[in-house]
């Protein structure tokens, strides 16, 4: 699972723009799914059978995009104008490597020097307006002749593993994810499942709201990273969850308060089979969980989450212990709901 998730995080996928990444997962996918499909707004649909078998429509749910930059212009001196692609923090991308369109044409993203700043810009971090993306080109033209406005940009796709079982990668959000599912669906899982890559996420939950209203779950589990705040000057309460501690099980986050009966049950399961998990102590962020639980005639969710810290940046870092937890957790939430 480990080596799919580095295979996974190396590929790039911005939201609306999901192709290469949903062509890799299918390629994994396809010789272990009794049906695999892409919807029209492209979220890919995979259904396996598995050991047994539930009365309930059960639908596992990940999502491929990440988040990133897309060029929306090129100055006279053919450095690139953009936006982001979701919410990224600012304060981390200045200076780093992003790779633009199907070529992956390498650039920095830089501002206004630091000696150039008035005062009262010193203390401020600039808007993505005041950025600009550096493909050494020497002109317009030139830089026209590699990228085009619309085209989108990952972060730096280097993947290593350090200290004592940490991993970094860009888009950890959420490959993790989609790499928990692969495993289930390669090793076949406890019960039948539908397992939904989706799109867009980062920007609204959008692909998700499509494939709830297709599928109809009646208990839709969403697998995720989660921000992990467990870094200096950040006082107890506040750090939502802690590396090392286990798979995340939250009861409420910014867009959706998870099923009570399901999140007590993910409990009692965790401690019975001695899974290291936790639930956060802030209520931050948000995941597919809030259209699926609304769409259609509604759905029960549920929720299993990787900590991460750095999430929606060039080096998310998560522990590799947690990423077996999580796995753990999933195999044993589904064979609760055999019949």
């Amino acid at each position: 699972m480990l080596e799919i998730l580095k295979t996974l995080c190396r590929v790039p996928g911005i939201s609306g723009d999901e192709g290469e990444v949903r062509a890799v997962i299918h390629a994994l996918a396809a010789p272990f799914a009794n049906d695999i499909k892409e919807d029209t707004l492209g979220n890919l649909i995979v259904e396996k059978r598995g050991t047994s078998r539930t009365d309930k429509r059960i639908m596992l749910c990940a999502h491929m995009d990440e988040t990133g930059v897309i060029v929306t212009g090129i100055d006279g001196d053919g450095y690139l104008k953009f936006a982001f692609g979701g919410s990224v923090d600012r304060r981390v991308v200045l200076g780093k490597r992003v790779y633009i369109g199907d070529n992956r044409i390498p650039g920095v993203i830089g501002a206004k020097p630091s000696h150039m700043l008035k005062d009262a810009e010193r203390d401020t971090v600039p808007e993505a307006e005041a950025m600009y993306i550096d493909i050494g080109a020497s002109s317009r033209a030139d830089a026209e002749s590699r990228v085009r406005p619309g085209d989108t940009g990952a972060f730096d796709p280097r993947v290593f593993e350090f200290g004592n079982g940490f991993i970094k990668a860009k888009a950890i959000d959420d490959r993790v994810g989609c790499a928990v599912m692969l495993k289930l669906i390669r090793d076949t899982p406890p019960v039948d499942c539908v397992f939904v890559f989706t799109v867009q996420e980062e920007v609204g939950a959008r692909g998700a709201a499509t494939a709830a209203y297709s599928i109809q779950p009646d208990i839709a589990l969403i697998l995720e990273a989660t921000t992990a705040a467990d870094i200096p000057g950040v006082v107890e309460g506040r750090r939502v969850c802690t590396l090392g501690g286990g798979a995340v099980s939250p009861f409420m986050d910014r867009g959706a308060i998870y099923d009570r009966g399901l999140w007590e049950d993910m409990k009692t399961i965790a401690e019975r089979e001695n899974i290291p998990w936790q639930t956060k102590t802030y209520i931050s962020g948000g995941t597919d969980a809030q259209t699926i639980q609304r769409a259609a005639g509604g759905a029960r969710v549920a929720a299993i989450a990787l900590p991460t810290r750095n999430l929606h940046s060039p080096a998310c870092v998560a522990k590799i212990s947690d990423i077996q937890s999580m796995l753990l957790l999933t195999q044993a939430f589904l064979a609760s709901l055999r019949v």
